[in-house]
């Protein structure tokens, strides 16, 4: 009788799974003849399919998130008086009723910089729409350890953010983190670059002085036109060459019909400063630039930046500081702003910043219901933007 051979079972062939990654790698095949333990397809079975949210796993390389405010040149007039018509809603809502708007949706500030009014603000801020928060900081993190931007972003976003609060101290991180993650990300002061929420805030807050007739009946700010501002001169004076606030004003307030001059010592001040753009222009005496004045923005006299330049603070003083007999005597009707934090005593004295004309401590209240707009502006567009990727796959 013969004998049956036994045949071996048949080999299943292996499926070639396709990974996508970034940069140049994006779209290569892998495939592997090895068994694996734990597959794409199981993963499927055990994981809720929306676990990841769907655009952040598909954004290309290189967009950048409309929901984002990386630079006030990225508004139009019209988007500003979006962002402050959203602000006055969000101001009026109900508390119970604001907390209700965005439960839950997650937010992550990441702050390569100390800050205390811009970090705090955003923070609560977010809280008041509901948001869950989580701060990142360069001293408690791996960004210690030297993980990079990117990485740290992609990171934010595989655990669920919806948005990013960047502090950075280089120019053009926010506007590289959007291009890495494809998220909405909000420019909370990048280098000597840009601080757009300040000059959102800022804007609010001379609009709510501005003279009543300015203003419409119905509400307690004017629309946003490009003559809004028209007859405001705009004095801002001090460390011109490092600040960002002083950027994006310059930036922003001209093209709403305000004057801006900015003001201080040739170190602190270079000549080209003025070539920012139109309506922007550089006056070196700064009682001059006073009697010209409705807005006095003092800027703080940052020690840390100094190195290598010739300032005599005491000479400094004498020529720009803004004190009680300079203000009444040259500006007696002005508004005064400061973005903080103050040193009393240098740039400002105590009188001035606690005296009628201030306004610094209300700058802090508009701070947080600008960036509440904008979190909402960021927030929503993200939401219809992963709507519709979901309805194109």
């Amino acid at each position: 009788m013969p004998i049956k051979r036994k045949t071996a079972p048949k080999k299943t062939k292996t499926k070639t799974l396709t990974a996508r990654t970034d940069g140049n790698e994006a779209g290569k095949r892998h495939s592997s003849s090895k068994p694996t333990l734990f597959s794409l397809q199981s993963a499927a079975a055990i994981l809720p399919r929306n676990t990841v949210p769907k655009f952040h796993a598909t954004a290309p390389l290189g967009y950048v998130h409309p929901g984002s405010s990386i630079s006030v040149t990225h508004f139009t007039v019209k988007d500003v008086d979006r962002i402050l018509t959203e602000a006055a809603e969000l101001e009026a809502m109900p508390a119970s009723r604001r907390a209700q708007r965005y439960a839950k949706r997650r937010v992550a500030l990441l702050f390569y910089e100390s800050s205390t009014r811009t970090r705090t603000s955003f923070e609560l801020a977010a809280k008041s729409l509901g948001a869950d928060t989580t701060l990142v900081s360069s001293l408690s993190s791996s960004i210690e350890k030297g993980e990079s931007l990117k990485d740290t972003g992609i990171t934010l976003r595989s655990l669920g953010a919806e948005c990013i609060i960047l502090r950075h101290p280089n120019s053009g991180a926010p506007y590289l983190l959007a291009r890495m993650t494809g998220l909405p990300v909000l420019n909370a002061g990048d280098g000597s670059h840009e601080h757009p929420s300040q000059a959102l805030l800022d804007l609010r807050t001379i609009l709510a002085h501005l003279p009543s007739s300015a203003k419409t009946a119905h509400n307690r700010y004017p629309r946003i036109h490009e003559k809004v501002l028209a007859g405001v001169t705009v004095t801002i004076a001090g460390d011109i060459l490092h600040s960002r606030v002083a950027r994006s004003n310059a930036l922003l307030l001209p093209r709403l019909g305000a004057r801006v001059i900015f003001c201080g010592p040739e170190s602190l001040l270079p000549e080209y400063a003025a070539g920012i753009g139109p309506g922007v222009e550089v006056e070196r005496n700064f009682d001059r630039a006073l009697k010209q004045t409705n807005v006095v923005m003092m800027l703080r006299i940052q020690k840390e930046r100094l190195a290598g330049l010739e300032i005599d603070l005491d000479d400094y003083i004498e020529q720009y500081q803004l004190h009680y007999q300079r203000l009444t005597a040259l500006a007696p009707m002005a508004i005064v702003l400061h973005p903080g934090p103050v040193i009393r005593g240098l740039e400002i004295t105590s009188e001035i910043t606690d005296g009628p004309n201030s306004v610094i401590a209300e700058q802090v209240y508009h701070g947080s219901i600008i960036r509440m707009a904008l979190l909402a502006r960021a927030l929503d567009s993200n939401l219809k933007r992963n709507e519709k990727a979901s309805k194109h796959r």
